[in-house]
């Protein structure tokens, strides 16, 4: 006959030792430590995420802080952008200054042209940005970009302001070179913050508009043939270089379609005190942002077919 197995020995009633008593606190006090460190908790409970009206703000911000990364690491186009509006001033400017040849007001000639050089750098900085775009796609960063949570407007968005922040730098350049070359501008703290504005919203236009043309057009090479074909017409059909009552009547209707204007006249009238229409240019240069942007949002999974 099979022996049966002895039954398990019953608990005991009897309080635990010291050292069963001593091992429980000791457990007791690492786990409360462990749920005090925040580093840890991290590891088992993940953060938050972002939901609603923060998450394009948020994102946004983040693809800025990418695209001005790369700032440093290669500054070489900020010196080689500098190059061309110093030209602008010192021989254009200088030229025209002492030929008196653009009633301007009796405002220095070279007073009147340093607000629409810091536009026009701006704006050459902008008008090739769609290129970046292109090289994204073709080396398959653009394609990671779009199938992440972050949405196509807060991805277009922080490009375009991007273009914005770097503007700014080749706008503080031109200022720099202004004052060296006695141009009278303002320093007022409000004023310069206005100018900032202005520079920003402008680059971030033409950023958007060389975005939807690339979306259009989808080739670098053809996106280069537009962006010099236009940019000269952009810069040239505006009031950068002279008053819009020299223009004939077509062009004046061009240079008031073109948010160019609208940019170098806030500007002249924020930097040197002009007679400016400055309600009217911020909302133009807003609402040519946001179309900017909703227009290159549309186009911008087309480039990643």
């Amino acid at each position: 006959m099979s022996a049966v197995p002895a039954a398990p020995p019953p608990a005991s009633a009897e309080p635990p030792g010291p050292a069963a008593a001593s091992a429980s606190a000791s457990a007791s006090a690492s786990a409360t430590a462990t749920a005090a460190r925040p580093d840890l908790g991290l590891l088992l409970v993940p953060p938050r995420a972002r939901t609603g009206w923060r998450l394009v703000p948020a994102r946004t911000l983040a693809m800025c802080t990418v695209e001005l990364q790369k700032l440093r690491h290669d500054r070489t186009e900020l010196y080689t952008r500098a190059v061309q509006p110093a030209l602008w001033l010192l021989i254009f400017g200088e030229t025209f200054t002492r030929l008196k040849a653009i009633p301007t007001g009796g405002i220095p000639y070279l007073d009147f042209l340093a607000p629409g050089i810091i536009a026009q750098s701006a704006m050459f900085i902008a008008i090739f940005y769609g290129i970046m775009i292109i090289w994204e796609r073709d080396s398959g960063v653009l394609t990671k970009l779009l199938v992440t949570p972050t949405p196509r407007a807060a991805l277009v968005t922080g490009k375009a302001f991007a273009a914005g922040v770097k503007a700014v730098i080749q706008a503080v350049v031109v200022v720099v070179i202004a004052a060296l070359l006695g141009v009278a501008m303002t320093w007022n703290p409000l004023r310069l913050l206005g100018v900032v504005v202005a520079v920003l919203l402008g680059s971030a236009f033409f950023s958007c508009l060389s975005m939807t043309i690339a979306g259009i057009v989808l080739t670098r090479d053809r996106l280069m043939g537009i962006g010099q074909a236009i940019t000269m017409p952009l810069f040239f059909g505006s009031n950068a270089l002279y008053p819009v009552d020299l223009m004939p009547g077509w062009l004046q209707v061009v240079s008031r379609a073109n948010p160019l204007s609208y940019q170098v006249d806030a500007l002249r009238g924020l930097l040197i005190g002009t007679r400016a229409h400055l309600p009217l240019d911020f909302a133009v240069l807003t609402l040519a942002t946001v179309l900017g942007i909703t227009a290159a949002s549309a186009l911008l999974g087309r480039l990643a077919r």
